[in-house]
């Protein structure tokens, strides 16, 4: 073989995606010394993304401090390329769930204002082009926060301005663009969005994910209702119709809100992470592909990094193997498309081994080297 492309994402809590694509180089090596190993580490746009993207194009990751769900102070990281031009922002570091205590989860309170803060200062830097992942929001706000931190207003039937929170969504009227921020003229966004749920209604943001952010019945419904009036306002003042967009609904309508007022584009998390790594072009010529995650099942076809590498090869017609920690529903993903699917434990363990770093890098060096010894064996026969 002369050139082999690893491109497998994280095995969470085990090992990174290049200690995955280093323990493949050095397999593929034993069984073919002089093939090249093209090593791309990639990620399905979720948690990891910014680590993902920096790692595998350069950059630095910024720190500043923003606010919280619920407007307390909170250091916040994203990442900005190699180019110096391109930021790389997960909105949960600023308004994600895991930023707020059980008890106090509301999201008629919480707000995405610190989403649009880091937004600002990577414009202040300089950024012009925006890769953004939206899950594991604490939020239901319709992306007001986020736009009010980049000088959009919101203002109720007798032209006051309106405050914070998922709160505001049945009271707003107008909005008045004057104070938003010059540079967004010239800025691009691109949204990690994994999922297909409409911007209100019962497949909508608040009937689908308010509750496990803190919403009883009664918050789900004023938070519906809010939506909808949200929706209609955006109509009526001469944007878009988002009422219908597949993935309005992400991170309680920020999604939604990102397209109606930034004129984002909505992909799912893994499409958007091989689009900026420019894939396509990194797997022209190669004989054979090696992805993988910690577990591979039914879900892997729906969007997980795999799922995502073997579809960019099969446009090639470049073969996939895919190794994963635990392995379910191996006949539907043979039937996907997959040339092999590995798993690696060779043996019954315990959670605690299978986990262990070590371990794992030996079984991944050693389940490949296997595969790859049987396809030598064919090459020559």
């Amino acid at each position: 073989m002369r050139k082999i492309v690893v491109a497998s994402d994280s095995f969470k809590g085990s090992v990174s995606s290049i200690e995955v694509a280093e323990c493949a180089e050095l397999a593929i090596h034993k069984v073919f010394p002089d093939c090249e190993v093209v090593k791309i580490p990639v990620g399905d746009g979720g948690e990891g993304t910014v680590e993902t993207l920096i790692t595998a194009m350069g950059g630095e990751v910024v720190s500043c401090v923003v606010h919280d769900p619920l407007m307390r102070p909170v250091e916040a990281t994203y990442g900005i390329l190699g180019d110096n031009r391109t930021a790389v922002i997960e909105m949960a570091t600023a308004s994600g769930l895991t930023l707020v205590p059980v008890s106090e989860r509301n999201p008629l309170r919480t707000t995405t204002y610190g989403t649009g803060e880091l937004i600002k200062d990577a414009m202040e830097r300089g950024c012009r082009n925006f890769l953004i992942g939206i899950g594991g929001s604490a939020t239901n706000d319709g992306g007001t926060g986020m736009l009010q931190a980049l000088g959009f207003r919101f203002l109720d039937r007798d032209g006051n301005e309106l405050e914070l929170g998922g709160q505001i969504l049945n009271r707003i009227y107008e909005i008045d663009c004057s104070r938003a921020l010059s540079q967004l003229r010239e800025t691009s966004f691109t949204i990690a969005c994994d999922v297909n749920n409409p911007f209100y209604g019962e497949k909508g943001a608040a009937y689908v994910f308010a509750r496990q952010k803190g919403a009883d019945d009664a918050m789900v419904r004023l938070l519906d209702e809010g939506l909808r009036n949200f929706a209609e306002v955006i109509k009526r003042t001469g944007r878009i119709k988002i009422d219908d967009i597949p993935g309005a609904g992400a991170a309680g309508g920020l999604g939604g809100g990102f397209v109606a007022f930034l004129k984002a584009e909505l992909k799912p998390g893994i499409r958007m992470v091989l689009d900026a790594l420019r894939f396509d072009e990194c797997i022209r010529g190669a004989d054979l592909i090696i992805t993988g995650e910690g577990k591979l099942d039914k879900q892997t076809c729906m969007g997980k990094t795999p799922f995502g590498v073997l579809q960019a090869g099969v446009r090639q017609d470049i073969p996939v193997i895919v190794i994963g920690g635990s392995v379910e529903e191996v006949e539907a993903l043979n039937k996907s498309g997959f040339l092999a699917v590995l798993p690696l434990l060779p043996y019954p363990v315990s959670l605690e081994q299978a986990m262990d770093k070590d371990f794992t890098c030996r079984n991944i060096g050693r389940a490949l080297e296997q595969q790859l010894r049987v396809i030598q064996y064919y090459m020559n026969h």
